[in-house]
C-alpha cells in the first residue's frame, strides 16, 4: 500500500517514474474524448473516495476525470455531512468505514494532523490533495509541464519563485527541489521566508535553494518563474498589511524581462495581485496548459498508489 502525502517521503526513482507514465498516458490520449477510457482500463471497478474540506477546483476535476479514464469511479463526501464533522463519530471509526467501502481517498484538508491520523487507522492508501503545509500533487505536477515544454529534465533548468515562501506549494516545491535535484531562487519579503526546520532539511540533503530578498536579483537568468496567491487559503494575516508588504514583488513584464528570453510563467492559481494581467494572459504563460496537466499526473499518482505503476 503506497501512499501519497508529502514529496520528502517518496523517492526520487518513483517520482521520476510517476512523471514517465503521465507522458507515456497523455501520448496516448491525444485523440480521445476527455471521458473516454484508457484502453487497458488498469483501475477498473476500484473507487476513489473524495473528501474536501478547503474549497477546490482543478484538484476536484482532475482527480475526478482520472480516475474516470483509468476505468475506476469517484465519490466526494461533504464533510458538513458527516458525523465526524458533527462530533458524533470518531476519526478512527470514520477511516475504518471509508477503507471498508473505497479502495483509495484522496483528503484536502485544513489539517496536517488530520491527514497522518487518517492515515494511522487506514487500511487503503491515502492521497494528499492539499493540506496546510504541503500540496504534493500540484507540484509534481507543475514539474511535469516544465519538463514537458523545455524538452529536457528539471535539474538543468533554474526555478524561481516569487512570493510568500512558507505556505504549502512552495514547501512542496521545496520538497521536489531536492529530489529531482534542481537549483530553485525563492523571492520574498523577509518576515516571509521558507520554514526554518525545512531549509535545515535541505541542508542535510545537500540541496540547491537560495533565497533572496530582491525580485531582480533571484528572476535572473531564470527558466521558470513561479508565484501563487499573495493571500492563500490558509492565511489568517491583516489582507490589506500583507498586500502592502509583497507590493514590490509583483510578477509584471519587467520581471520577466530579467529572467531568460524563452522563460515561462506558471501560476498554480487561483490568481490575485501577484500577476500583471500582461504576464498572466501573455504568450510566456503556461497557466492553462499547467492546470490541464494535473489530470495526467494525478492518473499516475493513483496507479502508484494501487501498485500498478509500470
Amino acid at each position: 500500500m503506497n501512499h501519497f502525502i508529502n514529496i520528502r517521503d517518496i523517492s526520487s526513482s518513483i517520482l521520476r517514474k510517476i512523471i514517465m507514465d503521465a507522458k507515456k498516458r497523455k501520448n496516448k490520449r491525444k485523440k480521445i474524448n476527455t471521458l473516454d477510457q484508457d484502453k487497458d482500463k488498469p483501475l477498473k471497478g476500484k473507487l476513489l473516495i473524495q473528501m474536501f474540506e478547503k474549497s477546490s477546483l482543478r484538484t476536484r476535476l482532475s482527480f475526478t476525470i482520472a480516475i474516470k479514464q483509468l476505468s475506476g469511479d469517484e465519490l466526494t463526501l461533504r464533510p458538513n455531512e458527516l458525523h465526524l464533522s458533527k462530533g458524533t463519530e470518531s476519526l478512527p471509526d470514520t477511516a475504518k468505514i471509508i477503507s471498508t467501502f473505497g479502495n483509495a481517498f484522496m483528503l484536502r484538508t485544513d489539517n496536517d494532523k488530520k491527514i497522518n491520523e487518517f492515515k494511522k487507522y487506514m487500511t487503503i492508501p491515502i492521497i494528499n490533495g492539499l493540506s496546510p503545509s504541503s500540496h504534493p500533487t500540484q507540484v509534481l505536477s507543475d514539474i511535469y509541464t516544465i519538463e514537458e515544454i523545455k524538452k529536457k529534465p528539471i535539474s538543468m533548468l533554474n526555478i524561481c519563485w516569487v512570493g510568500d515562501a512558507n505556505n504549502n506549494v512552495i514547501n512542496s516545491l521545496i520538497e521536489a527541489s531536492v529530489k529531482f535535484s534542481f537549483k530553485l531562487k525563492i523571492a520574498c519579503p523577509k518576515k516571509y521566508e521558507p520554514n526554518k526546520n525545512l531549509l535545515n532539511w535541505v541542508k542535510k540533503h545537500k540541496g540547491k535553494v537560495k533565497i533572496f530578498n530582491d525580485i531582480k536579483k533571484a528572476a535572473e537568468k531564470s527558466d521558470v518563474i513561479f508565484t501563487d496567491k499573495v493571500i492563500s487559503m490558509n492565511d489568517k494575516v491583516n489582507r490589506l498589511r500583507k498586500l502592502k508588504d509583497f507590493k514590490n514583488f509583483q510578477i509584471n513584464s519587467k520581471v520577466m524581462n530579467f529572467a531568460k528570453s524563452d522563460a515561462i510563467f506558471l501560476h498554480c492559481l487561483p490568481r490575485g495581485p501577484e500577476v500583471s494581467d500582461k504576464v498572466f494572459f501573455g504568450k510566456q504563460s503556461k497557466v492553462w496548459q499547467q492546470a490541464l496537466n494535473r489530470i495526467y499526473v494525478q492518473k499516475s499518482i493513483l496507479l502508484y498508489c494501487f501498485g500498478k505503476l509500470r
